[in-house]
């Protein structure tokens, strides 16, 4: 074997019966010890070998071996040197210690040529140009003496290098891991709502994890629900975010604020099915997606919504990896998302009113399908005034009332309680529907402390095949036909409730099967400084689905006209007739 020392080349002098060499050298030979790491003969036969011989069996040997020369230069490397450190050999062959990647070694390498002392270190990361050495490496540095001098330094790697590596991804898995718990913790989670906890994930996830967020939550009673109905259940979309290029897709999609249903064999059913991961690529989400992630939000061994994220093809698709990554963060803003649940299902006598309040309407009659949404504008901790009802009367009739009592709080609430036990004791009576507002104004006029309110009642019945209209200041209700325009009902609108002034008259309009009407609170429509002829020209304009299921039609109403950000409460009512 060849070593290179400064501009020379020295091979192993001959020795032997048959040697050329001279009785000096060969005195001289005899004299000096055997140089360190070489092999001497004993006689003919004997396995010498050369340096061919001696490069090989470093080749060959498993133990990762390098050598540098006198100006810690690197003179060789064996295979298992390079794969234990992950160099390439052109990445150290002829280049200085101190501009490779065992830059961080010089020192220690320098007192090993001063004090020719083994020693052993171990290595910390990449700490000068050229490709890293994994940290943790065990490494021995022991000079080689020949002549009596030190030529150079043996450079042995003592580990192996498999669990090194294995460790080191473990360690980058869990530094990952910490970093993004900790970010998130600062941005997820600062209130305790579920819309806002909900947003700020999807603020926090775009672009910093993925291009394309979504965030729909399970409705407290979804599990009751879906026992009856089957499938996949309706969830709230509680937030949704992408990048500017994906704008219009997500545009495309429900909405913060509507309701979402995951088809059969999709992704999020999947997902919200086996309660586990779901990674897929693009082809069952939205347009432009190249990989998708869909992760349970499970927290207190409830399943509470779930998040999804998708990239397109301009960034690299989730791993496995992200994958567990990701739902370590999902867990974390499920416990937030349950905390906000449960911390608004320990709020004071408000809530517990305005639940009570804005629970479904009375069941109608067989012949009648009702739907019904309320959405409150701001925090969902403020009672408002917007109410619906529905009481059953006798030959299949239904009473549908839609109020709207001003202003907000817990005042607003035990006003509207009240209006209500007025009107279902009135409707009782079996008035007509302009009696019963004459006598709800009669009521609520005599008490100085109560509140006006606008009041819509609809007198269905589908035997007679007839809608019995009144208003009490309220706005006109729609009419949805298949094959028809958006149509506003005209009638007598009389002076809002509580104002004594009386003067109610009502109207009636053919019911046909097939029709829907809808009843609202003029959060749907009003806008600020703008003319309610304008906002109801508005709602006059849309094509809403006639057929299909009411919360459809609803979702689509929502999703065409309601204002992002809400002034006011939305209360909506829907009632179709059941066909004979």
């Amino acid at each position: 074997m060849q070593f290179r020392h400064g501009d020379r080349t020295e091979d192993p002098a001959p020795s032997g019966p048959g040697s050329s060499a001279t009785p000096e050298r060969r005195s001289a030979a005899a004299a000096s010890p055997p140089t360190s790491g070489r092999a001497t003969r004993s006689g003919p036969g004997a396995a010498g070998g050369g340096p061919d011989l001696h490069r090989d069996v470093l080749a060959a040997a498993p133990v990762a071996v390098a050598l540098l020369d006198a100006d810690l230069r690197w003179e060789y490397a064996n295979p298992a040197f390079t794969a234990a450190t992950g160099l390439h050999p052109a990445d150290l062959l002829g280049h200085p210690a101190h501009a490779t990647a065992f830059a961080g070694a010089t020192a220690t390498l320098r007192r090993v040529l001063t004090d020719g002392r083994d020693r052993e270190q171990v290595t910390g990361g990449p700490d000068a140009p050229g490709a890293p050495v994994p940290p943790g490496l065990r490494v021995r540095y022991r000079p080689l003496e020949r002549a009596g001098r030190t030529a150079g330094v043996v450079v042995v790697v003592l580990d192996d290098p498999a669990p090194a590596r294995e460790q080191l991804h473990e360690l980058e898995r869990a530094r990952a891991r910490l970093a993004l718990l900790d970010a998130a913790a600062e941005r997820i989670g600062t209130t305790l709502d579920v819309d806002t906890t909900c947003a700020e994930l999807a603020a926090f996830a775009v672009p910093r994890l993925a291009e394309f967020v979504t965030v729909d939550v399970l409705p407290p009673e979804a599990a009751a629900d879906r026992a009856g109905r089957g499938g996949s259940p309706r969830l709230h979309r509680a937030a949704a975010e992408s990048v500017l290029r994906l704008q219009d897709a997500l545009d495309d999609l429900p909405r913060p604020g509507e309701s979402v249903r995951h088809r059969e064999g999709s992704p999020g059913a999947r997902s919200l099915a086996g309660g586990v991961a779901v990674l897929t690529d693009g082809t069952d989400a939205a347009a432009g997606l190249a990989s998708l992630l869909v992760l349970p939000l499970t927290a207190r061994g409830h399943l509470v919504g779930l998040l999804t994220l998708g990239r397109t093809d301009a960034v690299p698709a989730f791993t496995p990896d992200e994958a567990e990554l990701l739902g370590d963060l999902a867990v974390r803003v499920a416990t937030s998302i349950d905390n906000a649940r449960r911390y608004t299902r320990s709020q004071g006598i408000a809530l517990e009113l305005q639940r009570a309040l804005l629970s479904e309407p009375g069941n109608p009659h067989q012949n009648l399908d009702l739907a019904s949404r309320y959405l409150p504008s701001g925090t969902t901790s403020v009672v408002g005034g917007d109410w619906y009802e529905s009481v059953r009367l006798p030959f299949g009739r239904t009473l549908l009332v839609m109020g709207d009592v001003m202003g907000h709080g817990v005042e607003a609430a035990v006003d509207m309680s009240h209006y209500r036990s007025t009107l279902r004791d009135a409707a009782g009576m079996d008035l007509p529907p302009h009696r019963i507002l004459r006598q709800l104004d009669t009521v609520i006029s005599a008490n100085d402390s109560a509140r006006p309110a606008t009041c819509l009642l609809v007198l269905a019945d589908p035997s007679r095949g007839r809608w019995t209209l009144s208003s009490a200041g309220h706005l006109p209700p729609a009419l949805i036909a298949p094959g028809r325009a958006t149509e506003l009902l005209r009638i007598p609108t009389g002076p809002p409730l509580g104002t004594g002034l009386g003067g109610y008259e009502q109207a009636t309009h053919p019911l046909s099967p097939g029709q829907t009407l809808l009843l609202y609170t003029d959060g749907l429509v009003e806008r600020r400084g703008e003319d309610i002829d304008v906002s109801l020209a508005r709602l006059a304009d849309l094509r809403l689905p006639a057929a299909g299921e009411l919360d459809d039609l609803l979702d689509a109403l929502l999703h065409s006209i309601a204002p992002t950000a809400a002034e006011d409460d939305i209360a909506l009512l829907a009632a179709r007739p059941r066909p004979r």
